[in-house]
């Protein structure tokens, strides 16, 4: 059994359905499940839809209309016939989300996102998958919403595991192609949760892990893992090995090629997982398995743009001790708050975050009753892993240092 994931760069057109497909001639489809993210910048979209749904209802249909003009370029750029069943079935697709933006009486904003954001899951592999059936390529599409089971922590939900391991043991069947969507589960009331932002790898795992598979392959349009991300840093190399330990340190730290979920499920059986290339399905990629840490080993960049930081200080400048870190811990929890970095002194306590939840005045107004608050906005946090002088000085050239912090092995820097 294999595991492929398919992200939306690599399924933004015709062109990228049909290339998905020779991927599949390539490789080989036997025993495979095909894991599809929505096409293109189609979330992006779908995130305008939800915002005028709740401060625009005046563009909503028209914000709607543009994600089905996509769609339907693509359609006909891939069926001839145009009375194909696909057709009908895209569009009732699109009047399910019509019909929930009419029917819908809650005003939780995280609950609204996880109800309507999948449709561009919903709807790419739906495309897909006919496409591959009518060029001979016979394929079962799946609802991963019957087999990933969560709670309904909305836009971040858990997996249960062991229902979702019976459902797969269950229903899924292992002999032929199967198509399924990334990013979905669904709560025990059968609501659609999601996984966050980028979650389509941690799907692959998740049924990889499930269905003891041989390899997880995730297809994106680099050549495999890069030490640094080329939109950002020249000169950008392959890793071609990567041990799991390791992957999961960049993970954490923000490298965008591996979900920072995606690897702990594949290191507790042993999956090796590949990084390849879907425009070159021979390449060997990037292996992450067992093994050495780094082949070839050199630094790791990694940058994380618009963060914030915020550094605190007692009213009285008494020390930040264990009550206070413990309260502010708890406040971050609260206005969910993804911490990247720590730093205290005596007197003082700095923290870089990333406001995923568009809660930061909130959590700052809480702070100012208790601490002295300095913020800065909109900042970049870089971290080298395996760094040497001469990356630390390449990285600090032209730039205002805000926060510098060394451990063993890695460094991280803040700067404006």
């Amino acid at each position: 059994m294999q595991v492929y994931k398919f992200g939306g760069a690599s399924v933004k057109d015709a062109q990228g359905v049909k290339n998905l497909a020779k991927v599949l001639q390539t490789t080989g489809y036997d025993k495979t499940l095909v894991v599809v993210s929505a096409m293109g910048k189609t979330t992006n979209r779908m995130e305008l839809v939800i915002k005028n749904y709740f401060e625009n209802k005046a563009e909503l249909q028209s914000a709607i209309h543009e994600v089905i003009q996509c769609h339907d370029a693509i359609l006909v750029d891939l069926f001839e016939n145009k009375n194909h069943q696909v057709f009908t079935e895209v569009k009732l697709l699109f009047d399910e989300l019509n019909l929930f933006f009419s029917s819908n009486k809650s005003p939780d904003y995280n609950y609204v996102y996880d109800q309507t954001i999948g449709f561009g899951e919903l709807i790419s592999t739906t495309i897909i998958s006919y496409y591959l059936n009518n060029i001979g390529l016979k394929n079962n599409w799946l609802d991963v919403r019957d087999f990933i089971k969560t709670d309904n922590y909305y836009r971040r939900s858990n997996v249960n595991w062991e229902q979702t391991q019976a459902n797969v043991s269950s229903k899924f069947n292992p002999s032929i192609l199967n198509i399924t969507q990334g990013f979905l589960g669904s709560d025990a009331n059968n609501f659609t949760t999601t996984l966050g932002r980028e979650g389509s790898d941690y799907t692959a795992a998740i049924f990889g892990y499930c269905l003891n598979a041989n390899s997880v392959t995730i297809w994106k349009d680099v050549p495999g893992v890069l030490n640094a991300d080329p939109r950002y840093f020249e000169n950008a190399q392959l890793l071609h090995q990567i041990s799991y330990r390791e992957a999961i340190e960049l993970a954490f730290y923000g490298a965008s090629v591996i979900h920072p979920k995606t690897l702990q499920p594949l290191q507790q059986k042993e999956i090796p997982l590949y990084v390849k290339s879907f425009l070159d399905p021979e390449g060997n990629g990037t292996c992450v398995s067992k093994g050495k840490a780094l082949v070839p080993e050199i630094p790791c960049f990694i940058v994380k743009k618009h963060q914030t930081l915020i550094s605190l200080s007692s009213l009285d400048f008494s020390y930040i001790m264990e009550e206070n870190i413990s309260e502010i811990f708890s406040l971050l929890h609260l206005y969910k708050m993804k911490v990247d970095v720590i730093q205290n002194s005596a007197i003082s306590f700095s923290v870089c975050i990333d406001n995923l939840f568009d809660n930061l005045e909130k959590l700052l107004q809480h702070l100012k009753a208790k601490f002295n608050v300095t913020c800065h906005k909109n900042v970049s946090l870089y971290t080298i892993r395996h760094y040497n002088d001469v990356a630390i000085q390449e990285l600090e050239k032209d730039k205002t240092v805000l926060l510098k912090q060394l451990t063993q092995g890695t460094v991280q820097i803040v700067v404006q």
